[in-house]
């Protein structure tokens, strides 16, 4: 799901607009008319760095390498007049800490939002300012949230933090390296448990709790507002205008609401990736669930979403089918499942391949085939690991709305 999330007045004028999506595994780029006409579309990949068991890593270079790449390849596919590509925006992956010096260089790695070394830190929060914390950012505490992070690096690396002049999300730096400019918008904001989500405003209290100064934070900005232009040598890179507006974008579930029309009471989103989404838009900033499922500010100003998350839905059959059945098509995979009832004949499978979100906020937590008996062939084992899917979305709907 790409954001272009312009401003209307702007998009009145546009010929084309390009939405940039940075995620886990790659960069997504396409190219779009103002009449909605996906025209050209380039993806380029990059690694995750894992050193360690529970660590997960990326380097921000090589995103900024693979999106001009892509740019680039994007432009000369088109055969359209750079002047006419009037826009960019983008949407990207949460949560991940970015560390820039004062001469604005990257002091380490950028760690990741499904890197769970951070229990210890985790635990700390939750046991001296949980509670006050809930109540200025509306969520627990999670491994994959930014503030997490930045307590690890301060434990563990304090020359580089002590070093350290701001922190940026992935999307963010990429848009600086990209227009000179830093800053934040609100639905990424939100995920990092620095933001007091009601008055949409970094939280000065958190951050003397945990001894960073506040001018660590980035300038934020709406997702819609223009945030510069290209600076030079990216745009003779890349083929596009230094005329080109550049807009904040925002976080990916964010934009996929947008996306997917969810920008008013009563509209829910059902998504199934790697992970597995039920989201729900919301207007009333006083709404309060306690933490069971994350509650951000949305793409569209003044608005927000409450999201319950499943970590393996379809990375739970991708699991099954690359350990035990690698070299089959998925099809292949699939064949005589439609046989096996929904149940998989009482054979139950725990898809907490990655710790979990939701309904159990628990990094330490893993899964399980239950119920194994001799009856039961590698079609109940396909069966029950599709059946997670269902499972998981139904608990992630159940916490969306509590009874």
């Amino acid at each position: 799901m790409f954001p272009l999330l312009f401003h209307y007045k702007e998009v009145i004028k546009m010929k084309y607009v390009i939405g940039i999506d940075l995620g886990t595994s790659a960069v997504k780029t396409v190219l779009v008319s103002q009449k909605g006409k996906v025209c050209v579309e380039v993806s380029k990949s990059y690694p995750i760095i894992q050193e360690k068991s529970g660590y997960s890593e990326q380097n921000p270079e090589e995103w900024v390498k693979q999106t001009i790449s892509a740019l680039a390849e994007l432009v000369s596919q088109s055969h359209i007049h750079s002047q006419d590509i009037e826009g960019i925006s983008f949407s990207g992956q949460m949560h991940g800490l970015v560390l820039l010096d004062k001469n604005q260089q990257v002091l380490r790695n950028a760690i990741l939002w499904n890197d769970t070394r951070t229990t210890v830190q985790c635990t700390k929060i939750t046991e001296e300012f949980g509670e006050r914390l809930l109540t200025l950012t509306k969520n627990r505490v999670l491994e994959g949230f930014t503030l997490p992070k930045m307590l690890w690096v301060k434990e563990h690396e304090p020359d580089i933090f002590e070093k350290t002049a701001v922190f940026m999300l992935p999307k963010d730096y990429l848009r600086f390296r990209m227009t000179g400019t830093i800053n934040s918008e609100f639905s990424d904001a939100a995920g990092t448990l620095l933001l007091d989500v009601k008055s949409k405003e970094w939280s000065k209290e958190i951050c003397e709790k945990f001894g960073f100064p506040k001018d660590i934070c980035p300038p934020l900005v709406e997702s819609h507002e223009c945030a510069g232009t290209l600076l030079p040598n990216i745009a003779e890179e890349t083929g596009l205008s230094e005329n080109i507006k550049v807009f904040a974008g925002g976080a990916d579930n964010a934009c996929g609401a947008i996306g997917s029309g969810i920008l008013n009471s009563g509209r829910i989103l059902c998504s199934i990736g790697t992970s597995g989404v039920i989201l729900s838009y919301e207007e009333d900033k006083e709404r309060d669930f306690k933490g069971k499922v994350h509650f951000f500010n949305h793409g569209k100003e003044n608005a927000y979403y409450t999201m319950g998350v499943t970590l393996a839905a379809g990375y739970s059959l991708s699991w099954f089918k690359e350990t035990f059945t690698k070299d089959e098509t998925f099809d292949q995979l699939l064949q005589g499942i439609e046989a096996v009832p929904i149940g998989a004949n009482g054979l139950l499978f725990t898809p907490y391949l990655m710790g979990e979100r939701t309904p159990y906020a628990d990094s330490s937590i893993r899964g399980s085939f239950i119920g194994i008996d001799a009856s039961h062939g590698r079609e109940d084992f396909v069966r029950a690991a599709m059946d997670v899917l269902y499972h998981a979305l139904i608990l992630c709907g159940q916490q969306q709305h509590p009874l």
